[in-house]
């Protein structure tokens, strides 16, 4: 008896000694946690916990995100951690260059590595990874519950594309609706060449063909050589869109005529279109290297071409790319990070310009009329891209929940300071507001003067919600007209015959399309190509495409 209640005397003073140390650590965890503190501008613990999954309720997941990028994200980004730490996760992101996302992104899936959170940058290849079963299904009740503030800004925004990620009756794909692709791609004009030669923006495409030729011919950099060329092959777009189409882009673009699609570069008025160009590059008009396009690499919007006065007209970009020194008033910080309104400073193109020739100058104008009376240039669709769940994360329980969570939290936030951290980082070190309307950010130095800092500190992981900003830099975009004589792509969705046949189209179309221009292949030979497109899978893709059209709900 003696024995026993010995032995029983020391299971309690382990079982003592154990609570004590359990104690200890809880408390000493807690005393880490409080010392190393909250940055400010962090989101408080109070508005983490709707979304945040508690760690004993659920496991540590490993996820691997796709996102928007100009730059690595470090593995440590301060943004990332900040992440990890709400959502009880370990975030890994793929870092996939934007100029070259799908080519890396398929050598990842080449080698059976498929993304958690899964960026679909072309809306017409959502059907091509589904078809490939990459894709899970996303519940729409899944949806609605776990992601509540990306379906509502969808629904209320941009109701018709709501359904646009479904194939066959599932949701595979959450459209992501870009709301300033409103604004189609600018037309734009060295300024300073037009004030030497005496022109002024051209209106209709007889003034548009005195003014390339003048560009050519009459030195309008001042040189005295006969190095300078009209236009090259974004400006070709503006020519296209003078006949009512759009042909060099990185998809096949439709049109709506007498009530069916057609592809706009098979209709007869490109032929007349073509004689144009063709003329213009026999007469030494056109950039004789456009073969190879105005960007020589790097930031995939720059036109190399213009900003190294070689053209002087394009149509690349968009309207952010092309912003000059004091176009509008906005909003900067002193050193003692007071903000004060001062004029805005040149971003990419621009300044890229004036940092070559100090005098250059730009000059948006209009989309110039054809023969017709039809004008435009490029517009970007509303629905810009899709993102997917990856179908081995559906497999992991409950990990597809924290995926929707973090895309919700990181994308649609209804807290405006807390949907600003995840776009810009810190309040207080990364950015503050302007003014207490909330309008307009204020970037803080040195990250105003980093291009793409937002990939450096690990921040904008989420997907484009369909919400208009309200800064100033929008309000300036609205004057120039953009919204108006835009050239948008009639088919909004991709068909299985368009995934099979699409790359070898598009292909065909830009190898003729440069052959009719350069003269290697007559114009008077379009009809050929024309049966050439159809008979290398065009008719099965434009059948499909009006089985689309005369089906779609919103119709």
């Amino acid at each position: 008896m003696d024995t026993i209640l010995i032995k029983l005397f020391h299971v309690l003073q382990r079982a003592r000694l154990f609570s004590i140390i359990l104690v200890t650590a809880i408390l000493a965890a807690v005393l880490s946690s409080c010392d190393r503190g909250m940055p400010s501008g962090s989101l408080s613990a109070e508005a983490k916990l709707p979304h945040a999954a508690p760690a004993s309720a659920a496991p540590r997941y490993s996820i691997s995100w796709t996102m928007h990028q100009n730059l690595p994200v470090p593995a440590n980004a301060e943004m990332i951690q900040d992440l990890e730490d709400q959502f009880h996760v370990d975030l890994d992101v793929w870092n996939l260059e934007n100029s070259q996302y799908e080519k890396l992104l398929d050598m990842k899936l080449a080698q059976g590595a498929v993304p958690d959170l899964f960026r679909i940058r072309q809306p017409q290849d959502l059907l091509k990874y589904q078809q490939q079963g990459l894709l899970a299904e996303i519940p729409r009740e899944m949806l609605d519950k776990y992601a509540p503030h990306i379906m509502r800004a969808i629904r209320e925004h941009a109701p018709a594309l709501q359904d646009a990620g479904m194939i066959g009756g599932k949701y595979y794909g959450i459209p992501v609706i870009n709301p300033t692709n409103i604004y189609r791609i600018p037309v734009v004009y060295r300024k300073d060449w037009l004030n030497r030669l005496g022109l002024s923006v051209p209106q209709t495409i007889s003034e548009f063909e005195k003014m390339i030729y003048a560009f050519r011919n009459d030195d309008p950099d001042g040189n005295g050589i006969k190095d300078t060329y009209g236009l090259s092959m974004e400006g070709m777009n503006v020519v296209f869109g003078a006949f009512g189409q759009i042909v060099f882009a990185d998809q096949l673009y439709f049109g709506v005529k007498d009530r069916n699609l057609a592809i706009g570069a098979l209709e007869p008025q490109m032929k007349e279109a073509l004689f144009y160009l063709h003329k213009w590059y026999k007469d030494g008009v056109i950039d004789p290297e456009f073969i190879t396009g105005e960007n020589k690499g790097g930031y995939k919007h720059l036109s190399h071409a213009f900003i190294n006065g070689r053209i002087g007209m394009t149509s690349m970009g968009n309207y952010y790319h092309w912003i000059q020194s004091g176009d509008y008033l906005t909003w900067t910080p002193d050193q003692a990070m007071r903000v004060h309104e001062t004029p805005v400073e040149a971003s990419f193109n621009a300044k890229e310009l004036t940092a070559r020739y100090p005098q250059g100058r730009i000059v948006f104008g209009q989309p110039f009329t054809g023969p017709y009376g039809q004008r435009g240039s490029k517009a970007y669709d509303m629905l810009m891209s899709f993102t997917a769940i990856g179908a081995e994360a559906a497999q992991e329980p409950g990990k597809l929940e924290t995926l929707l969570r973090i895309l919700d939290d990181v994308s649609a936030n209804p807290d405006p300071d807390q949907y600003t951290s995840m776009n810009y980082g810190i309040q207080g070190k990364h950015w503050v507001w302007a003014e207490p309307s909330k309008k307009d950010v204020v970037v803080l130095p040195p990250y105003n003067h980093m291009f793409s800092y937002q990939n450096r500190i690990g921040a904008g992981l989420g997907m484009t919600v369909p919400l208009m900003p309200a800064g100033r830099r929008e309000q300036w975009a609205a004057t120039l007209g953009l919204d108006r004589d835009g050239i948008y792509n009639a088919l909004e969705v991709a068909t299985p015959s368009l995934v099979k046949n699409g790359p070898e189209l598009i292909r065909l179309r830009n190898q003729a399309y440069i052959s009719f221009i350069t003269g290697d292949r007559p114009v008077e030979a379009f009809d050929d190509f024309v049966q050439e497109f159809m008979r290398a899978g065009g008719t099965e893709v434009l059948r499909e495409a009006n089985e689309w059209y005369h089906q779609r709900p919103n119709r």
